[in-house]
């Protein structure tokens, strides 16, 4: 896993050189300190979203190798296009910064968390089924299987909303933060 968050880490950390890189342009401008806030709320906006989205995918990530004790080939794949997405987020974030909201940089947005959510979401079903990849790490319960597919749901709910108005699709994204608690009323119900 300490490959795995050393991705994590750096593309967190690459988030933030768009900001940064607003600095010079307001000193060479004369611009006030407080302009690379005020003037810059999407830019702003966009790195905190990836920032919080990034940290939950690799949270959930986490959650799931707690029931992976052994890697097979589709571990080890899943896991390298998982951190694919989570590598080239720091590129979509900077279009969504740069850009008035627009169909394909929102779809491009969206579509990479997307991308890490099914690969997170495969990743659990094999830690489900695969007896020899899970070994005696405890089974992966209804709950985590459903919070994985809300999670995914929302993604996608937030890139049809995308195709039709790129201005609200991101306050979709606000859904994120539900599907945890929904599932698991929905576990205890069941």
């Amino acid at each position: 896993m300490f490959f795995t968050d050393a991705v994590v880490a750096i593309a967190m950390t690459l988030l933030v050189l768009p900001l940064t890189d607003i600095v010079p342009d307001l000193v060479a401008h004369h611009e006030p300190a407080s302009a690379a806030i005020t003037e810059n709320g999407t830019k702003l906006l966009s790195f905190l979203l990836s920032f919080w989205v990034i940290g939950r995918l690799w949270y959930v990530h986490h959650q799931t190798f707690t029931h992976i004790r052994s890697l097979s080939a589709p571990v080890v794949l899943l896991n390298f296009v998982w951190l694919l997405a989570i590598a080239v987020m720091p590129f979509p974030t900077e279009l969504v910064g740069a850009y008035p909201p627009e169909r394909f940089t929102s779809v491009f947005y969206i579509g990479t968390m997307l991308v890490a959510n099914v690969t997170q979401a495969i990743l659990l079903n094999i830690a489900r089924t695969d007896d020899t990849v899970r070994g005696d790490a405890e089974p992966v319960t209804e709950e985590r299987v459903l919070n994985s597919l809300l999670n995914g749901a929302v993604f996608v709910l937030a890139i049809i909303v995308a195709l039709f108005d790129p201005n609200i699709a991101f306050y979709v994204l606000i859904l994120m933060a539900f599907p945890a608690h929904v599932a698991k009323r929905i576990a205890r119900t069941a």
